[in-house]
């Protein structure tokens, strides 16, 4: 029994990294997919170009906590969104009221990315539409919230509205609800890499012929009390109250840690041929994904990159390309995380390690969890679209334990051909896509 089921696990495996590793035909006659919506809310931008703008300036959206009294927290600092009002994105005003911050997040950025998509939807079929946005914790403030009256109040005065308020795949199902997408919808759940396996996923959808569109990226609304002291507790986040736009400083010998973001990303993935009928603008092509993990720690990376490394080599083998010009990196600003996938980055690049241009965005927008991913994807697809490739901020006295080139400071004009994305979660979820330059 456990030959036989050695030998399952072994070709399990192998069948696994032969779906990247197979090139050729493969790579030949599979469906492409274009990028053709992109939706962004985050702490230094409410739309798109309010964010790629704050990027390319080395613009930080981190400040001192407003939403809640934060006097007794070690960390006071964190990547807010502020001045955004939900009420122009919701039709029912009750809908608005009873749904919780992330998926006013997530409305906002998907109807942010539907209408840059330019898609008719009177003229598609909507049951080859399908929605795949994820988030890592979901309706936590309506949870905080919630608990607090039955505390004090007791169960008879709790809303009947918790429940799907709370729930993970809130924001998916009342993006389908609005545009009336009737493909496949459902919620990935894999900390912060959620929103890359998310939008990873929708690609899969899109090249076996299951959708011809898909909307698909992440929400988060973690800057809440509870959120707050759990990770200070964990003595995870920065606790540079006093200089809350220098605190995220990935690379950075300084370092103590992330600073909690909260926003969302969307994108619209289409299918190429699709696009092309109906002239959609093409910002990029999202060419391969790759996945691993790590199988070590619940909430340390392994120290060595291996897995890191594959999830990489198997979006890049995916992408059928051998190396990328830009890598938007997870780099957290922990300590340990971003030596981590600096000796992941050697691993799955060799000599070119030394050659491809790094930067960590979260230095601007602190982490976002569930969405970091997909914000930070569509500054890939950016960097690619306008050959700009934005800064690692506060990266004034580099670690010596990570020597690469991490673009400190300013942003950098340049041809992006192919840009790799990376995203990791605690459990060890690795999850890295590539996208290139669009050519027909």
């Amino acid at each position: 029994g456990k030959f036989r089921a050695e030998r399952a696990a072994a070709a399990v495996n192998f069948l696994y990294r032969e779906h990247y590793e197979s090139k050729g035909s493969h790579q030949m006659s599979r469906r492409r997919i274009a990028i053709t919506g992109l939706g962004i809310l985050a702490p230094n931008g409410l739309n798109t170009e309010e964010y790629w703008a704050s990027l390319i300036a080395g613009r930080s959206g981190v400040r001192t906590i407003e939403s809640f009294d934060t006097s007794e927290y070690p960390c006071r600092i964190g990547g807010e969104i502020r001045g955004f009002d939900p009420e122009p994105y919701f039709k029912d005003s009750k809908l608005l009221r009873r749904t919780d911050r992330f998926v006013h997040f997530a409305m906002a950025a998907s109807i942010m990315a539907m209408k840059d998509s330019g898609l008719e939807l009177d003229k598609e079929d909507l049951n080859r539409i399908g929605v795949i946005i994820g988030t890592g914790v979901g309706g936590l403030d309506t949870l905080e919230k919630a608990a607090r009256k039955l505390i004090a109040q007791g169960p008879s005065r709790v809303s009947p509205f918790v429940i799907p308020g709370m729930m993970a795949n809130a924001a998916g199902a009342l993006v389908s609800i609005e545009f009336g997408l009737r493909g496949p919808n459902y919620c990935p759940v894999s900390a912060c890499a959620t929103s890359s396996h998310a939008i990873g996923e929708a690609s899969r959808m899109i090249r076996d012929g299951i959708t011809d569109v898909c909307v698909a990226g992440g929400s988060e609304a973690t800057v809440t009390p509870l959120a707050m002291a759990g990770f200070s507790a964990m003595r995870a986040v920065s606790l540079r109250n006093d200089s809350p736009e220098q605190a995220s400083r990935p690379f950075d010998r300084d370092r103590d840690g992330f600073v909690m973001g909260e926003g969302s990303g969307i994108l619209v993935l289409e299918e190429l041929e699709h696009a092309k009928k109906r002239g959609a603008r093409i910002y990029a092509e999202l060419g391969g994904y790759g996945q691993s993990a790590d199988a070590w720690h619940l909430t340390q990376p392994h120290p060595e990159g291996q897995e890191v490394a594959n999830a990489m080599r198997f979006a890049m083998q995916d992408a059928g390309v051998e190396t990328v010009d830009y890598i938007n990196a997870h780099a957290t600003s922990t300590p340990i995380g971003d030596i981590c996938e600096t000796n992941g980055i050697k691993r799955a690049l060799g000599e070119n390690a030394r050659k491809v241009a790094i930067s960590s965005t979260k230095s601007m927008t602190g982490h976002l969890l569930g969405a970091a991913g997909a914000i930070e994807l569509a500054a890939c697809v950016l960097a690619v679209n306008r050959g700009v490739i934005p800064p690692t901020i506060n990266l004034d006295n580099p670690d010596p334990e990570c020597d690469l080139d991490y673009v400190p400071h300013t942003a950098r004009e340049t041809k992006v051909r192919a840009a790799l994305n990376n995203s990791f979660g605690f459990g060890g979820h690795n999850a890295s896509i590539v996208v290139k330059e669009f050519v027909d």
